[in-house]
């Protein structure tokens, strides 16, 4: 991971405005003081029981983690643990206690106006979301739920929901077209429709808000708001995870946004907005489990996008016609490319991953277009301070994106 000055710089190069953290690590939260950012923190699973038990292990943890980097870093929120009824169920009988025991916390600091308090959950705590109008939470959490909205609504917070078409698609057995679940338009003999309500369903993202919404109303708990606290869809996968791509991550993230930034909710609450936290800034190359456990990552850790982004909405749209890129000549000979190619990996710090055997940048697997890469890569990075386009005669610049 880059230093956490540096994650930052590259969070506001993309015009992201806000963040969650896992954790409440100290060296982000002094980094993003002064940034404006609203930041999220995360208590940790492995805190939440210490938390749930102790109102003084309460106040310790917001007096180290939230006070004491307020007002400078914008913390707007506190995500309690991280799917806690599916992940750590043993923990459940005190999440909401420990939810309890921060707000207090942040009340006895008078700091309960400016942050919320929520617990994101994942979409399995709802055994059958489709269709939305008869979805219902899991029976055997009703007394946690009941309680945590009863909370939610007691302190004006929101429900955090992690909600993930990518598994919805996969884990489905070919139920939904994979064009439903990455926003993209159905014809109209294959329209997804709920029988009860005739609600039209454009999207599977929408369909797994509304069921939450559905599975409140069922015990009588109305308009609490949702905020998506995890969505995305991962670029990379093992031959066994044929629909993790980086065209279909691409296409997700990128109609995510513009389905995002209209403002509007779904089909049974039209007018709440469906804010949301895409899953994730960085790759995770050590995390176990299927390939594409992985590659959810939206940016390489030297800032650059994985695909092309449209973050800062449509003004951003990549592909404008003055950028400069920095390419490999074609005459050039290939003990100079590789040369050149040593020196821009090591040397000049470029983040040469993407070309590695079996990255996306890889193929065609030839030393000019790897060359062209690292050079780009560097030149990108370091023309604004003096880097040039040489590479000893073997480079040059061009306006057509070489990739």
């Amino acid at each position: 991971m880059p230093p956490a000055s540096d994650v930052v710089a590259i969070v506001k190069a993309h015009q992201i405005t806000h963040i969650r953290l896992y954790d409440a690590d100290p060296h982000m939260l002094k980094a993003l003081a002064g940034s404006g950012i609203e930041v999220t923190v995360g208590v940790t699973n492995e805190e939440v029981l210490g938390i749930g038990e102790s109102a003084s292990a309460a106040a310790a943890w917001i007096n180290k983690n939230v006070a004491a980097y307020m007002p400078s870093t914008n913390i707007t929120a506190i995500a309690v643990g991280s799917e806690v009824l599916t992940s750590v169920p043993h923990a459940a009988p005190v999440l909401v206690t420990a939810m309890n025991n921060l707000h207090k916390a942040l009340v006895a600091a008078d700091l309960n106006f400016q942050v919320k308090v929520s617990t994101p959950q994942s979409m399995d705590i709802i055994p059958k979301p489709f269709p939305p109008s008869t979805a219902t939470f899991n029976s055997s959490w009703n007394s946690t739920i009941y309680q945590l909205l009863q909370f939610l609504k007691n302190t004006n917070s929101y429900y955090m929901l992690n909600a993930y078409p990518y598994y919805g698609y996969t884990n489905g057995n070919g139920i939904f077209p994979i064009d439903y679940a990455l926003f993209k338009p159905l014809p109209s003999v294959k329209q997804i429709v709920d029988p009860n309500t005739l609600f039209h369903y454009n999207s599977m993202f929408d369909a797994m808000v509304d069921a939450t919404y559905y599975s409140m109303d069922a015990i009588n708990f109305s308009v609490i708001p949702i905020v998506v606290t995890e969505t995305g869809w991962p670029w990379q996968g093992g031959s066994n995870e044929p629909d993790a791509t980086v065209e279909n991550a691409e296409t997700f993230i990128n109609k995510l946004i513009q389905r995002v930034s209209n403002n509007s909710g779904p089909p049974s609450q039209p007018t709440i907005p469906i804010n949301t936290y895409i899953y994730e800034l960085f790759n995770e190359d050590k995390r176990p489990g299927p390939i594409s456990e992985k590659n959810w990552g939206l940016l390489f850790t030297n800032g650059t996008a994985v695909f092309p982004l449209s973050l800062g909405g449509p003004s951003q749209i990549t592909g404008n016609s003055t950028a400069v890129f920095c390419v490999a000549k074609d005459d050039a000979s290939e003990d100079k490319l590789r040369d050149g190619i040593n020196w821009a990996c090591g040397q000049g710090q470029a983040n040469c991953s993407a070309i590695q055997s079996g990255q996306p940048c890889y193929l065609p697997n030839n030393i000019k277009n790897h060359a062209s890469y690292a050079y780009n890569d560097y030149y990108q990075k370091m023309h604004t301070v003096g880097g040039t386009c040489d590479f000893d005669g073997t480079a040059t610049t061009t306006t057509i994106d070489p990739s």
